[in-house]
């Protein structure tokens, strides 16, 4: 009964976009549970750990689907880690950029972590107005603007030398998507450089028989796309699909099944723009 229940609840959450959040907390009585309100009032009362201050739980749940202080700050330190071992990886400094891009920057989850590029100008940008008003407010290292659900950005052509987007290609359809991706490789520079994650192979268990066979099939899976930019519209990619589709005018350096650590389960993508 209990194990029937289990598999009903993780097939919902799939269907939302939020399986990560079950692999991670491990259950669902972590979002609300004792355990996590004394963990929240132990991150609140002792900081952060890293010298800036927590978003309010609404603004957490918001981006991240529970109110686990401790859950978004250690997510977000390893979606940081994620990102600058990729780097690393491909022989990329971050420390040599001049500017670099949180695409779909939330609250801060991410790039809070990256306060300490001193000499690198750091922009976060979202389309909601809530969580940029938070950021603008409380995160002072960084420059935060405003996107619509379409392009364009509000920066100049070549602007960036890095973007990273994670989890944002995720609750797109085919159209948006392929319009992000021109408006990203507008503002990024040639040689230039946008990481990614994506729902991918983890994720099939969780799809219908004709979804798991256009997946394999290299085709674009999308739940709900009329209400894109929600968590409720979610999208499925194979690697084939951005190989052949997505990646269109840049290449792939780099894959990585299922690592998005800030994003459990997710697969990652390094794109080099040409």
């Amino acid at each position: 009964m209990v194990i029937a229940l289990k598999r009903r609840i993780i097939g919902a959450l799939t269907d939302l976009g939020m399986l990560e959040m079950v692999n991670e907390a491990r259950g669902l009585g972590t979002l609300l549970s004792p355990k996590t309100i004394l963990g929240n009032r132990r991150c609140r009362n002792g900081g952060s750990g890293d010298g800036w201050p927590i978003p309010p739980a609404r603004l957490i749940y918001l981006v991240a689907g529970t109110y686990n202080v401790e859950w978004f700050l250690a997510l977000g330190r390893r979606g940081h880690d994620a990102i600058t071992d990729t780097l690393r990886r491909n022989k990329i400094d971050p420390r040599k950029f001049e500017a670099m891009l949180d695409f779909g920057c939330g609250c801060g989850r991410v790039i809070r972590h990256f306060s300490d590029l001193k000499n690198v100008e750091i922009c976060g940008t979202d389309y909601n107005g809530k969580l940029i008003g938070w950021c603008r407010e409380n995160l002072t290292f960084a420059k935060f603007g405003m996107n619509e659900l379409s392009p364009p950005l509000d920066y100049p052509d070549s602007k960036f030398d890095f973007a990273y987007a994670l989890s944002v290609f995720t609750h797109w359809g085919q159209d948006l998507e392929f319009a992000w991706m021109d408006e990203i490789r507008r503002v990024i520079k040639p040689g230039g450089h946008l990481l990614m994650t994506t729902h991918g192979q983890s994720y099939l268990p969780g799809l219908s028989d004709d979804e798991r066979r256009r997946f394999n099939g290299g085709e674009l899976v999308v739940r709900r796309a009329h209400l894109a930019g929600k968590n409720i519209c979610t999208t499925f990619f194979s690697e084939a699909y951005v190989r052949e589709n997505l990646s269109r005018g840049c290449r792939v350096v780099d894959f990585v099944p299922e690592g998005a650590r800030g994003n459990p389960t997710q697969d990652l993508y390094l794109l080099r723009f040409e």
